[in-house]
């Protein structure tokens, strides 16, 4: 299954299946990212550059997520084994 990406095509079609609560975290995330960035939806839309630097930027910030929830799980886990060289 491909990562929810709000910048591909299908995001308008995929976004009606999608429970409200997950609709409002990844507008909040899209936000987050065009705050960073200083673009406005605008720039993202009419500019492939920004497009695709606002599609790095959210890339990045999904991995920044799941590594920083893996590592939590982990700690739950086992908080005696996690190493400090991850």
């Amino acid at each position: 299954m491909r990562p929810l990406d709000p910048l591909s095509p299908a995001a308008g079609i995929a976004a009606v299946q999608r429970p409200a609560l997950v609709r409002h975290v990844i507008v909040r995330r899209l936000s987050r990212v065009l705050s960073f960035t200083r673009l406005t939806i605008d720039d993202v839309v009419n500019d492939p550059i920004a497009r695709n630097q606002v599609r790095a930027y959210w890339k990045l910030s999904n991995q920044i997520d799941r590594q920083s929830e893996r590592r939590e799980l982990e700690r739950q886990w086992n908080p005696m084994g996690l190493s400090s060289g991850m």
